[in-house]
């Protein structure tokens, strides 16, 4: 077997269960080595299960051939990291939006998109990221967002990522108020993981460890076309969006995948083919 093969993922492990079946702790994750292909599908197949059972109104059917599949666990892979951030790169359709969801789920990470309207401005979307600041410094932070760029109505919306990624700050972002209260939030956390009890940590060491919580648990995945120049011009523009994510290219699909994915929307139908026979 080529070392290409080899496949790593995180959640092939089942729910910890008592003696009588009953449930008692999540899966662990742990990245290992998958038995072989099939195998991982198959559990990629019951993680898509659960997605739809969680969110029935955003029903997914994916069909999860050899490359989809393999994009799948580089998704996993750079979400489930410490801040890990991902840009997807291929044309519209490819797959780049319900894979990064279906991620997510897996991840146990919490996944927002902007939702567009005619006046959804820098403001909106600061607002919406507030939000998701707010999300990463709860018990549970994990949080995926994704940003598509059909979705970047101003050019401005990019200068707050990309200041986001590169030091985990937008200007303007955070008042005052804010300064003061999410630091405040994390000092009974931070004593517990620095083993400090009983210490008074400086404001500045505090918010040091807010925004270093915000990097490592807000996981920005930005799905783009490379087609046209706007992606050339923003890789020079915006420096960060480029050198603070890992890239995952989404080539064109082998033959395999687009037989796979015509079978699976066709194999219920009863076709009816007249065949014309010349006298």
């Amino acid at each position: 077997m080529l070392i290409t093969d080899h496949l790593f993922a995180d959640f092939q492990r089942d729910d910890i269960l008592d003696e009588n079946g009953d449930f008692v702790e999540s899966a662990p994750y742990v990245y290992e080595a998958c038995p072989n292909i099939e195998a991982i599908r198959n559990r990629a197949y019951e993680k898509l299960d659960r997605y739809n059972e969680l969110f029935p109104s955003k029903k997914m059917n994916l069909v999860l051939f050899d490359d989809a599949l393999k994009h799948l666990l580089r998704i996993t892979r750079i979400i489930g990291t410490n801040a890990g951030n991902a840009m997807l790169v291929g044309v519209g359709g490819s797959g780049k939006q319900s894979l990064t969801k279906l991620a997510a789920c897996i991840e146990d990470q919490f996944f927002f998109q902007i939702q567009l309207t005619r006046s959804y401005g820098i403001k909106d979307f600061k607002e919406d990221v507030h939000k998701l600041y707010e999300k990463s410094v709860t018990a549970r932070p994990k949080v995926c967002f994704i940003l598509t760029d059909a979705e970047i109505k101003k050019e401005e919306f990019l200068e707050a990522v990309n200041s986001m990624l590169s030091t985990g700050e937008i200007p303007g972002l955070l008042n005052k108020e804010d300064r003061e209260m999410f630091p405040t939030q994390l000092k009974p956390i931070w004593i517990k993981e620095e083993g400090k009890k009983g210490d008074d940590p400086p404001t500045s060491v505090l918010w040091k460890y807010f925004l270093n919580r915000v990097r490592d648990n807000l996981h920005t995945v930005l799905c783009f076309s490379p087609v046209g120049a706007k992606f050339r011009e923003r890789s020079q523009r915006f420096p960060s969006i480029f050198t603070q994510v890992s890239i995952d290219w989404f080539l064109q699909w082998p033959l395999d995948a687009l037989v796979g994915v015509s079978q699976r929307f066709i194999e219920s139908f009863d076709i009816f083919c007249k065949k014309n026979v010349k006298e």
